[in-house]
């Protein structure tokens, strides 16, 4: 009797799962677990529904399990691809004397293949070879595509050469793996001989190489090959499509990219998700903002992934404001935003200069429900360290410990270039040596912060440290190291490590480089050999030279070479104030108050407004920016009273103004009231004001500090017995005792 209603309830089409575990039970209580049918029904039931330990145990249970048996578990959870399980229960093949055939090895070697298990997959192909299967073109095709999908494509070369029949499937997937490792001509020459042995192309084929291509960064070759392959008469398809305009839009193609879209048009793919996305992804990077909104307009704007892929190409073309707009509007009309939603528009802002709102929406995004993942951190990370919002980037850090995102990488190398911004430098260094596999990002990111704050000697350390540890400098090391070397003003390290770069390194020199060789010898007043290496360049000099020529001329009252560079700035950045100011400087320097109002007057003609000066300081979990000369701050009574008490003291102390720095031909004491108004003094009293004693205060400046506030400040470290910690546009001023950390050289 309990045969029959077992047998009944494993049978039926409606069972469930609690209901065959409880007959499961049964059929243990009654010993009946030799009856083979049952074994089979429960062993079906339990992989299907993909109970890995119930399905383990019963296959170890089975006196003698055929090999149908295993290959029947193996496909259940294959199709679900959990790779890990089918590896396990492989394995145990050979302890039951079993030999897979032709039919169950394509699915441990796929398994192989998903999980990138290299060893596992030779191991495999070892019993192929043994076995008599190595002539099996499935077995051999699902090897081929096991050591590309491992990485390893001379493994999968051999195997393809030996293949007697090989199809366009195989053909494919070869051309495929070399073009995503951006191995052009190899991917190309297999093409070729592919139509020499009489196998077509089809459409996959196209797709992957056109796929490889851009994946690879082969934007040009992606082009070229979609151009041939629709001169051939195949007609891409949506896959086609979505793989070829990301190059498009790489390369900046417009007139490309409008064919193409006229192409979706015409074939009605307008409906396809990702055809969609790749034009709205396309026409953001060709800056067609226009043409953009177009397609986002005609979109289904249900769709969430069009929203994000506009909002990240309004923000890549600046249109920051915009991009907040159509967020505040889409959020209002109740649309289900997701975390590339909210993390697009947190990096967004950040990456925009709206430092305080990116952190505003990290907050809403959290308020919203809405989970943090391991792309949001590192996008919101920067905000904390460009307004050295240092609270914030601790809560942050926090964050990321408890959710788990430390151990990425790039939340790590976010971090370590946040604390060196907001003025902790050890700080950074305790980021960098948790991370257990650093890459070239954290290596580029800790000397970055070690030259930010002039410490040479720990920078070129941290330089040789990353040779000896296999990673390969790139552009941005050298940065790193030779912007050091240009804080310290070490010349001989200078130009040693600017030779190194091409003829050990294979790094050409860039126009940052140079600049920072300009910014070394002008700083130590060797404005001519400066001069030199400019007209020695090989490519014509940038703003970013000239600048660097110009500010030194201004430190070093040259004259006639700082006439020289902004000249050169007035062609390259009509625009901009700031070279105007920096001429006018030097003519003020020199009393030449003539000239500095000449200044003045093709300014004003221009309509350029001198850059106001700011500064950011934190106070508790508040950042205040306060502005030159600003009287809309709560507490100005205060900080102008705090000013002037330090001011007493600090004539006392042996302070003199240093009123050369003032640009206005003013009475003495006028001047020394201008300079009483400049933000960083502002923002050092209100931190004096709002913190305890012997706290250290951080301000941020967006200019050069003054050389008069730099001498005020030292006094004041002194007078108030605090550190203080300035970021200008240079580097980190640590002010102590008295003394900066900069040794007056900045």
């Amino acid at each position: 009797m309990f045969h029959s209603i077992i047998s009944q309830c494993l049978n039926s089409p409606t069972v469930t799962l609690s209901q065959a575990r409880q007959a499961h039970a049964t059929i243990l209580k009654l010993n009946l677990f030799s009856d083979t049918h049952f074994t089979k029904r429960l062993l079906s039931l339990y992989s299907n529904n993909l109970c890995f330990p119930e399905t383990n145990h019963i296959l170890h249970s089975l006196p003698q399990p055929t090999l149908f048996t295993f290959s029947s578990v193996i496909h259940s959870f294959a199709r679900s691809n959990l790779y890990h399980h089918v590896l396990q229960i492989f394995s145990h093949l050979g302890s039951r004397d079993l030999v897979p055939d032709g039919y169950l090895l394509p699915s441990a070697i796929k398994a192989c293949a998903s999980l990138q298990a290299l060893k596992p997959g030779r191991q495999v192909h070892g019993f192929v070879l043994v076995s008599g299967y190595g002539l099996d073109s499935v077995v051999m095709s699902s090897l081929i595509h096991m050591y590309l999908k491992c990485d390893q494509i001379g493994d999968a070369h051999k195997l393809f050469d030996r293949m007697p029949d090989r199809d366009v499937v195989v053909w494919s997937a070869m051309i495929a793996g070399y073009s995503r490792r951006g191995l052009v001509d190899k991917a190309k020459e297999l093409f070729s001989e592919m139509r020499d042995e009489g196998v077509e192309p089809n459409l996959v084929s196209w797709n992957g190489m056109v796929a490889g291509f851009n994946s690879n960064g082969s934007y040009v070759e992606a082009a070229m090959l979609f151009r041939m392959m629709l001169s051939e008469g195949f007609l891409p398809e949506g896959v086609t499509l979505s793989c070829v305009l990301p190059a498009i839009g790489q390369l900046e193609d417009t007139v490309m990219g409008a064919q193409v879209h006229g192409y979706v048009i015409k074939q009605g793919l307008k409906t396809d998700k990702f055809v969609v996305n790749s034009l709205l992804d396309m026409y953001g990077k060709c800056g067609c903002a226009l043409e953009m909104s177009q397609v986002f307009d005609e979109a289904d704007q249900t769709e969430v992934c069009f929203l994000n892929a506009f909002l990240t190409g309004l923000s890549r073309n600046g249109l920051v404001d915009t991009a907040v707009q159509v967020f505040e509007q889409f959020k209002d009309e109740g649309m289900e935003l997701n975390v590339v939603t909210w993390t697009s528009m947190i990096a967004s802002c950040s990456q925009n200069g709206k430092d305080l709102e990116a952190l505003e929406f990290f907050r809403e995004m959290q308020a919203d429900g809405v989970e943090p993942n391991a792309v949001t951190i590192p996008s919101l990370i920067p905000s904390c360290g460009n307004i050295s919002a240092l609270t914030h980037g601790k809560e942050i850090h926090c964050f990321s410990l408890r959710k788990g995102f430390f151990d990425d990488v790039y939340v790590g190398s976010a971090l370590i270039d946040m604390y060196a911004k907001c003025g902790r430098i050890q700080l950074s260094r305790r980021c960098f040596d948790i991370i257990s596999a650093p890459n070239l990002v954290s290596w580029n990111a800790i000397m970055s912060g070690y030259a930010m704050h002039g410490r040479a000697k720990e920078t070129i350390e941290l330089f040789h440290m990353t040779l000896q540890s296999g990673e390969k400098p790139d552009r941005i090391t050298f940065t790193c190291v030779l912007s050091a070397c240009a804080q310290n003003g070490l010349i001989e390290e200078g130009w040693h490590y600017f030779n190194s770069m091409s003829k050990e390194h294979g790094v050409e020199a860039k126009m940052e480089h140079y600049a920072c060789m300009v910014t070394l010898l002008s700083r130590v007043g060797k404005l001519e050999e400066a001069y030199s290496i400019i007209k020695e360049m090989s490519f014509e000099p940038d703003a970013c030279i000239w600048g660097a020529l110009l500010s030194s001329c201004r430190v070093h009252h040259n004259l006639s070479l700082g006439e020289v560079a902004a000249e050169k700035l007035f062609l390259l950045e009509p625009n901009n104030p700031g070279n105007y100011i920096l001429l006018s400087n030097i003519y003020a320097s020199k009393s030449m108050w003539d000239d500095v109002n000449r200044i003045r007057d093709v300014m004003k003609s221009k309509g350029m407004r001198k850059n106001p000066g700011y500064s950011w300081i934190e106070v508790g979990r508040k950042v205040h920016m306060l502005l030159a000369g600003d009287k809309s701050h709560p507490q100005l009574k205060e900080i102008l009273e705090k000013l002037d008490e330090l001011n007493m003291k600090m004539k006392k102390s042996g302070y003199l103004p240093k009123t050369s720095f003032v640009l206005q031909d003013v009475e003495e004491q006028d001047k020394e009231e201008i300079l009483c108004g400049h933000s960083e003094k502002l923002a050092v009293a209100l931190g004096l004001l709002n913190t305890g004693p012997g706290q250290p205060i951080q301000v941020i400046k967006n200019l050069r500090i003054c050389d008069d506030c730099h001498a005020a400040i030292k006094f004041i470290s002194s007078l108030e017995e605090r550190e203080i910690f300035v970021r200008d546009t240079n580097r980190f001023h640590h002010f102590k005792d008295g003394v900066c950390s900069c040794g007056d050289y900045w």
